[in-house]
Protein backbone atom coordinates (compact mmCIF):
# COMPACT_ATOMS: atom_id res chain seq x y z
CA UNK A 1 0.00 0.00 0.00
CA UNK A 2 1.36 3.39 -1.04
CA UNK A 3 1.44 6.32 1.36
CA UNK A 4 -1.80 8.26 1.34
CA UNK A 5 -2.13 11.70 -0.23
CA UNK A 6 -4.64 14.32 0.97
CA UNK A 7 -4.75 12.69 4.44
CA UNK A 8 -6.16 15.92 5.90
CA UNK A 9 -9.53 14.92 4.40
CA UNK A 10 -9.75 12.27 7.12
CA UNK A 11 -8.72 14.49 10.02
CA UNK A 12 -9.90 18.10 9.56
CA UNK A 13 -13.36 19.11 10.88
CA UNK A 14 -16.20 18.25 8.50
CA UNK A 15 -17.64 21.77 8.54
CA UNK A 16 -14.29 23.31 7.65
CA UNK A 17 -13.77 20.85 4.78
CA UNK A 18 -17.27 21.47 3.45
CA UNK A 19 -16.66 25.22 3.38
CA UNK A 20 -13.23 24.76 1.83
CA UNK A 21 -14.49 22.58 -1.02
CA UNK A 22 -18.15 23.48 -1.52
CA UNK A 23 -17.91 27.28 -1.51
CA UNK A 24 -15.38 27.45 -4.37
CA UNK A 25 -17.36 24.79 -6.22
CA UNK A 26 -20.59 26.77 -5.83
CA UNK A 27 -18.87 29.90 -7.10
CA UNK A 28 -17.41 27.99 -10.04
CA UNK A 29 -20.80 26.60 -11.05
CA UNK A 30 -22.58 29.91 -10.53
CA UNK A 31 -20.03 31.60 -12.74
CA UNK A 32 -20.42 28.85 -15.34
CA UNK A 33 -24.20 29.36 -15.26
CA UNK A 34 -23.68 33.11 -15.64
CA UNK A 35 -22.10 32.60 -19.07
CA UNK A 36 -25.49 31.99 -20.65
CA UNK A 37 -27.42 34.21 -18.25
CA UNK A 38 -25.18 37.21 -18.92
CA UNK A 39 -25.64 36.68 -22.65
CA UNK A 40 -29.41 36.64 -22.19
CA UNK A 41 -29.43 39.79 -20.04
CA UNK A 42 -27.48 41.81 -22.59
CA UNK A 43 -29.44 40.33 -25.50
CA UNK A 44 -32.78 41.10 -23.83
CA UNK A 45 -31.81 44.73 -23.26
CA UNK A 46 -30.63 45.30 -26.85
CA UNK A 47 -33.60 46.89 -28.65
CA UNK A 48 -32.64 45.29 -31.97
CA UNK A 49 -32.75 41.78 -30.43
CA UNK A 50 -35.28 41.83 -27.55
CA UNK A 51 -37.59 38.89 -26.98
CA UNK A 52 -36.64 37.34 -30.34
CA UNK A 53 -33.01 37.14 -29.26
CA UNK A 54 -34.16 35.98 -25.83
CA UNK A 55 -36.18 33.15 -27.36
CA UNK A 56 -33.21 32.19 -29.57
CA UNK A 57 -30.99 32.01 -26.51
CA UNK A 58 -33.55 29.75 -24.84
CA UNK A 59 -33.52 27.43 -27.87
CA UNK A 60 -29.71 27.10 -27.80
CA UNK A 61 -29.33 26.80 -24.03
CA UNK A 62 -30.24 23.06 -23.79
CA UNK A 63 -27.61 22.30 -26.41
CA UNK A 64 -24.89 23.81 -24.24
CA UNK A 65 -26.21 21.61 -21.42
CA UNK A 66 -25.67 18.54 -23.62
CA UNK A 67 -21.97 19.46 -23.85
CA UNK A 68 -21.90 20.12 -20.10
CA UNK A 69 -23.52 16.75 -19.35
CA UNK A 70 -20.76 14.83 -21.10
CA UNK A 71 -18.07 16.99 -19.49
CA UNK A 72 -19.38 16.56 -15.93
CA UNK A 73 -19.82 12.82 -16.41
CA UNK A 74 -16.12 12.60 -17.21
CA UNK A 75 -15.01 15.19 -14.66
CA UNK A 76 -17.21 14.26 -11.70
CA UNK A 77 -16.63 10.56 -12.28
CA UNK A 78 -12.87 11.06 -12.38
CA UNK A 79 -13.04 13.33 -9.31
CA UNK A 80 -14.95 10.73 -7.26
CA UNK A 81 -12.76 7.83 -8.37
CA UNK A 82 -9.49 9.73 -7.85
CA UNK A 83 -10.62 10.76 -4.37
CA UNK A 84 -11.47 7.17 -3.43
CA UNK A 85 -8.15 5.90 -4.77
CA UNK A 86 -6.18 8.59 -2.95
CA UNK A 87 -8.02 7.59 0.23
CA UNK A 88 -6.89 4.01 -0.40
CA UNK A 89 -3.33 5.19 -1.15
CA UNK A 90 -3.41 4.01 -4.81
CA UNK A 91 -1.77 6.96 -6.56
CA UNK A 92 -0.96 5.03 -9.76
CA UNK A 93 -4.64 4.37 -10.38
CA UNK A 94 -5.34 8.05 -9.61
CA UNK A 95 -2.94 9.54 -12.19
CA UNK A 96 -4.13 7.15 -14.91
CA UNK A 97 -7.72 8.19 -14.18
CA UNK A 98 -6.87 11.86 -14.68
CA UNK A 99 -4.99 11.15 -17.91
CA UNK A 100 -7.82 9.05 -19.31
CA UNK A 101 -10.31 11.77 -18.40
CA UNK A 102 -8.27 14.29 -20.42
CA UNK A 103 -8.06 12.04 -23.49
CA UNK A 104 -11.71 11.03 -23.33
CA UNK A 105 -12.87 14.64 -23.01
CA UNK A 106 -10.90 15.73 -26.09
CA UNK A 107 -12.38 12.92 -28.19
CA UNK A 108 -15.94 13.47 -26.96
CA UNK A 109 -15.84 17.22 -27.57
CA UNK A 110 -14.59 16.78 -31.14
CA UNK A 111 -17.41 14.33 -31.91
CA UNK A 112 -20.10 16.57 -30.41
CA UNK A 113 -18.84 19.64 -32.28
CA UNK A 114 -19.00 17.77 -35.59
CA UNK A 115 -22.54 16.53 -34.89
CA UNK A 116 -23.74 20.04 -34.01
CA UNK A 117 -22.33 21.54 -37.20
CA UNK A 118 -23.70 18.77 -39.42
CA UNK A 119 -27.22 18.71 -37.97
CA UNK A 120 -27.73 22.33 -36.90
CA UNK A 121 -31.15 22.96 -38.46
CA UNK A 122 -32.94 19.79 -37.26
CA UNK A 123 -31.42 20.18 -33.78
CA UNK A 124 -32.65 23.76 -33.43
CA UNK A 125 -36.07 22.74 -34.74
CA UNK A 126 -36.27 19.99 -32.13
CA UNK A 127 -35.92 22.59 -29.35
CA UNK A 128 -38.62 24.93 -30.67
CA UNK A 129 -36.44 27.18 -32.82
CA UNK A 130 -39.04 27.53 -35.57
CA UNK A 131 -41.56 29.38 -33.40
CA UNK A 132 -41.07 32.17 -35.96
CA UNK A 133 -38.54 33.05 -38.68
CA UNK A 134 -36.71 35.79 -36.77
CA UNK A 135 -36.15 33.60 -33.72
CA UNK A 136 -34.79 30.79 -35.92
CA UNK A 137 -32.35 33.12 -37.70
CA UNK A 138 -31.01 34.43 -34.37
CA UNK A 139 -30.74 30.87 -33.00
CA UNK A 140 -28.69 29.69 -36.01
CA UNK A 141 -26.31 32.62 -35.69
CA UNK A 142 -25.77 32.14 -31.96
CA UNK A 143 -25.51 28.35 -32.14
CA UNK A 144 -22.83 28.33 -34.85
CA UNK A 145 -20.34 30.31 -32.78
CA UNK A 146 -21.22 28.56 -29.53
CA UNK A 147 -20.57 25.22 -31.25
CA UNK A 148 -17.05 26.29 -32.23
CA UNK A 149 -16.33 26.82 -28.53
CA UNK A 150 -17.66 23.42 -27.40
CA UNK A 151 -14.20 21.75 -27.12
CA UNK A 152 -12.90 24.54 -24.87
CA UNK A 153 -16.10 24.62 -22.80
CA UNK A 154 -16.13 20.86 -22.25
CA UNK A 155 -12.44 20.68 -21.36
CA UNK A 156 -12.68 23.47 -18.79
CA UNK A 157 -15.81 21.99 -17.18
CA UNK A 158 -14.42 18.43 -17.10
CA UNK A 159 -11.10 19.46 -15.56
CA UNK A 160 -12.71 21.65 -12.90
CA UNK A 161 -13.73 18.74 -10.60
CA UNK A 162 -10.46 16.96 -11.36
CA UNK A 163 -8.59 20.01 -10.08
CA UNK A 164 -10.75 19.96 -6.94
CA UNK A 165 -9.90 16.30 -6.36
CA UNK A 166 -6.22 17.27 -6.41
CA UNK A 167 -6.84 19.55 -3.42
CA UNK A 168 -7.10 22.89 -5.27
CA UNK A 169 -10.74 24.04 -5.15
CA UNK A 170 -9.70 27.70 -5.18
CA UNK A 171 -7.77 27.35 -8.42
CA UNK A 172 -10.76 25.54 -9.96
CA UNK A 173 -12.93 28.47 -8.95
CA UNK A 174 -10.45 31.10 -10.15
CA UNK A 175 -10.12 29.56 -13.61
CA UNK A 176 -13.90 29.64 -14.10
CA UNK A 177 -14.22 33.17 -12.73
CA UNK A 178 -11.47 34.42 -15.05
CA UNK A 179 -13.36 33.17 -18.09
CA UNK A 180 -16.63 34.67 -16.89
CA UNK A 181 -15.02 38.07 -16.34
CA UNK A 182 -13.85 38.05 -19.96
CA UNK A 183 -17.41 37.26 -21.07
CA UNK A 184 -18.95 39.99 -18.91
CA UNK A 185 -16.51 42.60 -20.23
CA UNK A 186 -16.84 41.67 -23.90
CA UNK A 187 -20.62 41.03 -24.05
CA UNK A 188 -21.76 44.68 -23.78
CA UNK A 189 -18.91 45.82 -26.02
CA UNK A 190 -19.80 43.40 -28.82
CA UNK A 191 -23.60 43.71 -28.50
CA UNK A 192 -24.06 47.47 -28.05
CA UNK A 193 -21.43 49.76 -29.65
CA UNK A 194 -20.18 47.15 -32.16
CA UNK A 195 -23.73 45.89 -32.94
CA UNK A 196 -22.49 42.30 -33.43
CA UNK A 197 -25.81 40.90 -32.19
CA UNK A 198 -26.03 37.19 -31.42
CA UNK A 199 -22.57 36.65 -32.92
CA UNK A 200 -21.09 39.10 -30.43
CA UNK A 201 -22.77 37.40 -27.46
CA UNK A 202 -21.50 34.00 -28.58
CA UNK A 203 -17.95 35.10 -29.38
CA UNK A 204 -17.62 36.79 -25.98
CA UNK A 205 -18.70 33.53 -24.34
CA UNK A 206 -16.26 31.41 -26.35
CA UNK A 207 -13.29 33.68 -25.59
CA UNK A 208 -14.01 33.30 -21.88
CA UNK A 209 -14.21 29.53 -22.25
CA UNK A 210 -10.84 29.46 -24.03
CA UNK A 211 -9.21 31.22 -21.07
CA UNK A 212 -10.71 28.75 -18.57
CA UNK A 213 -9.52 25.80 -20.66
CA UNK A 214 -6.01 27.28 -20.94
CA UNK A 215 -5.76 27.65 -17.16
CA UNK A 216 -6.86 24.03 -16.74
CA UNK A 217 -4.09 22.89 -19.09
CA UNK A 218 -1.55 24.85 -17.03
CA UNK A 219 -2.76 23.21 -13.81
CA UNK A 220 -2.46 19.70 -15.20
CA UNK A 221 1.29 20.25 -15.43
CA UNK A 222 1.43 21.47 -11.81
CA UNK A 223 -0.73 18.94 -9.92
CA UNK A 224 0.02 18.20 -6.26
CA UNK A 225 -1.42 14.87 -5.11
CA UNK A 226 -1.28 13.38 -8.62
CA UNK A 227 1.61 13.49 -11.09
CA UNK A 228 0.75 12.91 -14.74
CA UNK A 229 3.06 10.75 -16.83
CA UNK A 230 3.19 9.62 -20.45
CA UNK A 231 1.55 6.40 -19.30
CA UNK A 232 -1.43 8.37 -17.91
CA UNK A 233 -3.06 9.22 -21.25
CA UNK A 234 -3.58 6.02 -23.32
CA UNK A 235 -7.23 4.99 -23.03
CA UNK A 236 -7.90 2.07 -20.66
CA UNK A 237 -11.47 0.81 -21.23
CA UNK A 238 -11.73 -0.99 -17.87
CA UNK A 239 -10.59 2.11 -15.98
CA UNK A 240 -12.86 4.40 -17.99
CA UNK A 241 -15.82 2.16 -17.20
CA UNK A 242 -15.10 2.37 -13.47
CA UNK A 243 -14.87 6.14 -13.22
CA UNK A 244 -17.65 6.90 -15.72
CA UNK A 245 -19.98 4.76 -13.60
CA UNK A 246 -19.43 7.24 -10.76
CA UNK A 247 -20.14 10.16 -13.09
CA UNK A 248 -23.20 8.78 -14.82
CA UNK A 249 -25.57 10.47 -12.36
CA UNK A 250 -24.05 13.86 -13.17
CA UNK A 251 -24.54 13.04 -16.85
CA UNK A 252 -28.14 11.97 -16.38
CA UNK A 253 -28.99 14.97 -14.20
CA UNK A 254 -27.86 17.25 -17.02
CA UNK A 255 -28.85 15.31 -20.15
CA UNK A 256 -32.26 14.48 -18.77
CA UNK A 257 -32.71 18.19 -18.11
CA UNK A 258 -32.17 18.61 -21.85
CA UNK A 259 -34.80 15.96 -22.63
CA UNK A 260 -37.16 17.66 -20.20
CA UNK A 261 -36.44 21.08 -21.71
CA UNK A 262 -37.13 19.71 -25.19
CA UNK A 263 -40.52 18.47 -23.97
CA UNK A 264 -41.27 21.68 -22.07
CA UNK A 265 -40.21 23.98 -24.91
CA UNK A 266 -42.18 22.07 -27.53
CA UNK A 267 -45.28 21.93 -25.32
CA UNK A 268 -44.82 25.62 -24.61
CA UNK A 269 -44.77 26.35 -28.35
CA UNK A 270 -47.68 23.99 -29.07
CA UNK A 271 -50.04 25.20 -26.35
CA UNK A 272 -48.90 28.80 -26.67
CA UNK A 273 -50.17 28.71 -30.25
CA UNK A 274 -53.60 27.71 -28.90
CA UNK A 275 -53.68 30.59 -26.40
CA UNK A 276 -55.83 33.62 -27.26
CA UNK A 277 -52.89 36.00 -26.71
CA UNK A 278 -49.79 33.99 -27.53
CA UNK A 279 -51.44 32.52 -30.60
CA UNK A 280 -50.94 35.93 -32.23
CA UNK A 281 -47.78 36.16 -34.37
CA UNK A 282 -46.34 39.23 -32.59
CA UNK A 283 -46.54 37.50 -29.19
CA UNK A 284 -45.73 33.91 -30.22
CA UNK A 285 -42.14 33.97 -28.90
CA UNK A 286 -43.07 35.29 -25.43
CA UNK A 287 -43.78 31.96 -23.63
CA UNK A 288 -40.51 30.48 -24.93
CA UNK A 289 -38.51 33.59 -24.01
CA UNK A 290 -40.03 33.82 -20.51
CA UNK A 291 -39.63 30.13 -19.81
CA UNK A 292 -35.96 30.44 -20.71
CA UNK A 293 -35.51 33.24 -18.19
CA UNK A 294 -37.21 31.26 -15.41
CA UNK A 295 -35.06 28.24 -16.26
CA UNK A 296 -31.98 30.44 -15.93
CA UNK A 297 -33.03 31.48 -12.43
CA UNK A 298 -33.56 27.83 -11.56
CA UNK A 299 -30.15 27.12 -13.06
CA UNK A 300 -28.66 29.51 -10.50
CA UNK A 301 -30.46 27.73 -7.65
CA UNK A 302 -29.53 24.29 -8.91
CA UNK A 303 -25.91 25.39 -9.41
CA UNK A 304 -25.82 26.08 -5.67
CA UNK A 305 -27.33 22.65 -4.98
CA UNK A 306 -24.89 20.88 -7.27
CA UNK A 307 -21.95 22.95 -5.98
CA UNK A 308 -22.72 22.05 -2.37
CA UNK A 309 -22.86 18.34 -3.20
CA UNK A 310 -20.03 18.25 -5.76
CA UNK A 311 -17.75 20.02 -3.31
CA UNK A 312 -18.38 17.15 -0.91
CA UNK A 313 -17.30 14.49 -3.44
CA UNK A 314 -13.55 14.52 -2.61
CA UNK A 315 -14.25 14.54 1.13
CA UNK A 316 -16.90 11.81 1.04
CA UNK A 317 -14.97 9.66 -1.42
CA UNK A 318 -11.76 9.84 0.57
CA UNK A 319 -13.48 8.95 3.84
CA UNK A 320 -15.34 6.06 2.21
CA UNK A 321 -11.99 4.77 0.99
CA UNK A 322 -10.54 5.24 4.48
CA UNK A 323 -13.50 3.52 6.20
CA UNK A 324 -14.62 6.65 8.12
CA UNK A 325 -18.39 6.18 7.74
CA UNK A 326 -19.11 8.39 10.76
CA UNK A 327 -17.62 11.35 8.90
CA UNK A 328 -19.50 10.46 5.71
CA UNK A 329 -22.79 10.45 7.64
CA UNK A 330 -22.04 13.76 9.36
CA UNK A 331 -21.20 15.37 6.02
CA UNK A 332 -24.46 14.09 4.52
CA UNK A 333 -26.45 15.68 7.33
CA UNK A 334 -24.78 19.04 6.83
CA UNK A 335 -25.32 18.83 3.08
CA UNK A 336 -29.06 18.10 3.32
CA UNK A 337 -29.56 20.92 5.84
CA UNK A 338 -27.73 23.42 3.65
CA UNK A 339 -29.66 22.34 0.53
CA UNK A 340 -33.01 22.83 2.28
CA UNK A 341 -32.14 26.23 3.78
CA UNK A 342 -30.79 27.66 0.52
CA UNK A 343 -33.72 26.17 -1.37
CA UNK A 344 -36.14 28.12 0.78
CA UNK A 345 -34.12 31.29 0.21
CA UNK A 346 -34.42 30.80 -3.56
CA UNK A 347 -38.14 30.13 -3.18
CA UNK A 348 -38.70 33.41 -1.32
CA UNK A 349 -36.93 35.35 -4.05
CA UNK A 350 -38.96 33.67 -6.81
CA UNK A 351 -42.28 34.20 -5.02
CA UNK A 352 -41.83 37.77 -3.81
CA UNK A 353 -39.56 39.40 -6.39
CA UNK A 354 -40.65 38.08 -9.81
CA UNK A 355 -41.20 41.54 -11.31
CA UNK A 356 -37.75 42.69 -10.25
CA UNK A 357 -36.20 39.54 -11.72
CA UNK A 358 -37.98 39.84 -15.04
CA UNK A 359 -37.03 43.52 -15.16
CA UNK A 360 -33.37 42.53 -15.40
CA UNK A 361 -34.20 40.75 -18.67
CA UNK A 362 -35.65 43.74 -20.50
CA UNK A 363 -39.31 43.50 -19.45
CA UNK A 364 -39.59 47.28 -19.73
CA UNK A 365 -39.18 46.97 -23.50
CA UNK A 366 -41.90 44.33 -23.87
CA UNK A 367 -45.71 44.14 -23.70
CA UNK A 368 -47.75 43.73 -20.52
CA UNK A 369 -48.44 40.13 -21.58
CA UNK A 370 -44.73 39.42 -21.25
CA UNK A 371 -44.56 40.58 -17.63
CA UNK A 372 -47.86 38.98 -16.63
CA UNK A 373 -46.86 35.56 -17.94
CA UNK A 374 -43.39 35.88 -16.41
CA UNK A 375 -44.76 36.55 -12.91
CA UNK A 376 -47.02 33.50 -13.12
CA UNK A 377 -44.17 31.39 -14.50
CA UNK A 378 -41.80 32.31 -11.66
CA UNK A 379 -44.34 31.64 -8.94
CA UNK A 380 -45.68 28.34 -10.26
CA UNK A 381 -42.70 26.75 -11.99
CA UNK A 382 -40.33 27.30 -9.04
CA UNK A 383 -42.66 26.71 -6.08
CA UNK A 384 -40.94 23.43 -5.10
CA UNK A 385 -37.34 24.62 -5.42
CA UNK A 386 -36.37 23.44 -1.86
CA UNK A 387 -37.36 19.87 -2.73
CA UNK A 388 -35.56 20.12 -6.07
CA UNK A 389 -32.35 21.12 -4.33
CA UNK A 390 -32.55 18.35 -1.72
CA UNK A 391 -33.22 15.84 -4.50
CA UNK A 392 -30.26 17.04 -6.54
CA UNK A 393 -27.89 17.09 -3.59
CA UNK A 394 -28.88 13.52 -2.69
CA UNK A 395 -28.34 12.24 -6.24
CA UNK A 396 -24.78 13.59 -6.33
CA UNK A 397 -23.83 12.52 -2.79
CA UNK A 398 -24.93 8.97 -3.52
CA UNK A 399 -22.48 8.75 -6.41
CA UNK A 400 -19.75 10.25 -4.21
CA UNK A 401 -20.09 7.38 -1.74
CA UNK A 402 -20.13 4.76 -4.48
CA UNK A 403 -23.90 4.21 -4.82
CA UNK A 404 -23.91 4.98 -8.53
CA UNK A 405 -26.62 2.44 -9.38
CA UNK A 406 -29.15 3.75 -6.87
CA UNK A 407 -28.30 7.34 -7.68
CA UNK A 408 -28.83 6.70 -11.39
CA UNK A 409 -32.17 5.00 -10.79
CA UNK A 410 -33.80 7.82 -8.83
CA UNK A 411 -32.19 10.48 -11.01
CA UNK A 412 -33.65 8.87 -14.13
CA UNK A 413 -37.04 8.64 -12.44
CA UNK A 414 -37.01 12.38 -11.78
CA UNK A 415 -35.43 13.72 -14.89
CA UNK A 416 -36.59 11.37 -17.63
CA UNK A 417 -39.77 9.61 -16.47
CA UNK A 418 -41.38 12.48 -14.52
CA UNK A 419 -39.51 15.32 -16.21
CA UNK A 420 -40.83 14.34 -19.63
CA UNK A 421 -44.19 12.79 -18.76
CA UNK A 422 -45.45 15.70 -16.63
CA UNK A 423 -45.02 18.48 -19.26
CA UNK A 424 -46.65 16.23 -21.88
CA UNK A 425 -49.61 15.03 -19.80
CA UNK A 426 -50.55 18.01 -17.62
CA UNK A 427 -51.16 20.43 -20.55
CA UNK A 428 -53.82 18.03 -21.83
CA UNK A 429 -55.92 19.12 -18.85
CA UNK A 430 -54.57 22.60 -18.03
CA UNK A 431 -53.32 23.93 -21.37
CA UNK A 432 -50.32 26.26 -21.26
CA UNK A 433 -50.55 26.43 -17.45
CA UNK A 434 -50.00 22.68 -17.35
CA UNK A 435 -46.46 23.22 -18.65
CA UNK A 436 -45.79 25.33 -15.57
CA UNK A 437 -47.31 22.77 -13.18
CA UNK A 438 -45.06 20.01 -14.54
CA UNK A 439 -41.88 21.01 -12.74
CA UNK A 440 -43.17 21.17 -9.13
CA UNK A 441 -45.22 18.01 -9.66
CA UNK A 442 -42.13 16.06 -10.71
CA UNK A 443 -40.12 17.28 -7.71
CA UNK A 444 -42.78 16.41 -5.14
CA UNK A 445 -43.10 12.86 -6.46
CA UNK A 446 -39.32 12.44 -6.60
CA UNK A 447 -38.87 13.67 -3.03
CA UNK A 448 -41.07 10.84 -1.76
CA UNK A 449 -38.53 8.39 -3.20
CA UNK A 450 -35.52 10.46 -2.12
CA UNK A 451 -36.68 10.58 1.51
CA UNK A 452 -36.81 6.77 1.65
CA UNK A 453 -33.33 6.52 0.14
CA UNK A 454 -31.89 9.04 2.62
CA UNK A 455 -33.25 6.98 5.49
CA UNK A 456 -31.69 3.80 4.07
CA UNK A 457 -28.27 5.44 3.62
CA UNK A 458 -28.32 6.71 7.21
CA UNK A 459 -28.97 3.20 8.47
CA UNK A 460 -26.10 1.76 6.42
CA UNK A 461 -23.61 4.44 7.47
CA UNK A 462 -24.66 4.14 11.11
CA UNK A 463 -24.04 0.40 10.96
CA UNK A 464 -20.61 0.96 9.46
CA UNK A 465 -21.46 -0.76 6.17
CA UNK A 466 -19.44 0.32 3.16
CA UNK A 467 -21.63 1.30 0.19
CA UNK A 468 -18.97 0.01 -2.24
CA UNK A 469 -18.03 1.54 -5.59
CA UNK A 470 -19.74 -1.24 -7.48
CA UNK A 471 -23.19 -0.58 -6.01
Amino acid sequence: MEQKSNAFLETEPIGKLMRKYSVPCIISLLVAALYNIVDQIFIANADYLGSYGNAANTVVFPLTVVALSVAVMIGDGACAYVSIKLGEGQTDEAHRTVGNAVTLCLIASAVLTALYLLFMNPILTLFGGRVNAETFAHAREYFFWITLGVPFYMFGQAMNPVIRSDGSPRFAMASTVAGAVVNIILDPLFIYPLKMGMTGAAVATVLGQILTAALAVWYLFHMKAVRLEKDSFPLRPALIKRFLLLGVTSFLSQISLVVSMAAVQNMCTKYGALDSVFGQAQYAQIPLAVLGIVMKFFQIAISVAVGLAAGCIPVAGYNIGAGRYDRVKSLFTRLLTAEAVLGFAALLIAEFLPRQLIGIFGAGNESAYYTEFAVKCFRVYLCMTPLAMVNKGTFIYLQAIGKAGLSTLISMTREILLGVAAPILLPLRFGLDGVLYAFPTADVLTFLITAAVIRMVYRELGAGDTPGVSD
